[in-house]
């Protein structure tokens, strides 16, 4: 670290180190080759460097698993080793002020309004992402809003699902016959990663089921008000048009802030509202 600043490009894919071992338990030269669209080579290298000069020790090969692990020494030195690091990644979405926080890049100007991240633990989230890569079954206990009591639940994960206010996992749940959504801060203990899956992504009827959430301003708003409203949304012929599956409407709606329940509010409060209302509501009972 005496060499700090460390050039961007390899800062960014040391983080990428830190960052999949940590919450992933395995770390290839795959990672870095798909991210960067570097040689298997110059990933190779980067690892070996990261060992060298930022944290010797903390990476293990394991000939089963065909990559690196942490070791039991481990400690990110680059990253924070907060959940939202990885999940971001999967989002595809960049977080600038941590990335470049460092370096001298103009950002000292610019501020960011964020919800918390859900407590995650690295514990919980390896298993899913296993038994969503090996399409396996997964023992949880997870803990329901609507008594509190922890419950055991075998399900069959498929997708991560990233919303403003939460992270949840989209599974077959074998209690309830049927798929839902489980909070990843609500999963209690390790989950235990058990054999294949008997329902998958194919059979998730609501997942597989397209449709498109049309958003239109309020109906209330005279038309130089509407107008307002439809170029701060971008929409065409004030109608903005969300492609989206029927299993994601309502987080969707939440990311608007669209409450389906108060539909007479202030105009100037929510602003937009649903243009296709009917079509929808199915898959807003759900």
């Amino acid at each position: 670290m005496n060499k700090w600043p460390i050039r961007w490009d390899l800062l960014l894919r040391y983080r990428l180190v830190e960052i999949i071992a940590l919450w992933e338990g395995r770390l290839t030269t795959n990672h870095l080759i798909q991210s960067f669209g570097i040689g298997r080579q110059q990933a190779s290298k980067d690892i070996n460097s990261y060992l060298n000069d930022i944290a010797p020790g903390s990476l293990i090969y394991d000939k089963s698993l065909k990559g690196y692990k942490p070791s039991n020494s481990f400690i990110p030195k680059l990253t924070s080793g907060h959940a939202d690091e990885y999940l971001h990644i999967l989002a595809r979405s960049e977080d600038i002020t941590i990335t470049f926080g460092e370096l001298d890049m103009g950002f000292e100007n610019t501020s960011m309004v964020r919800p918390i991240t859900r407590n995650i633990s690295p514990q919980v989230l390896r298993p899913l992402i296993q038994a969503i890569r090996e399409k396996k079954r997964v023992d949880i206990s997870y803990t329901s809003l609507k008594d509190g009591k922890e419950v055991e639940r075998i399900i069959s994960p498929h997708t991560l699902v990233c919303t403003p206010l939460r992270w949840h996992v989209r599974a077959y749940c074998e209690h309830a016959k049927g798929y839902r959504d489980f909070v990843l801060s609500r999963i209690r203990n390790i989950p235990d990663v058990n054999d294949k899956m008997i329902m998958g992504i194919n059979q998730d009827k609501l997942w597989n089921t397209k449709v498109t959430v049309e958003l239109t301003p309020d109906s209330r708003f005279t038309a130089a008000q509407a107008a307002v409203i439809a170029n701060d949304y971008g929409m065409n012929d004030n109608v903005l048009q969300i492609p989206t599956n029927a299993a994601l409407v309502r987080y969707v709606l939440d990311t608007y802030n669209i409450d389906i329940n108060v539909l007479d509010s202030n105009p100037e409060g929510q602003q937009i509202i649903i243009n296709n209302f009917e079509e929808l509501r199915l898959y807003l009972s759900y």
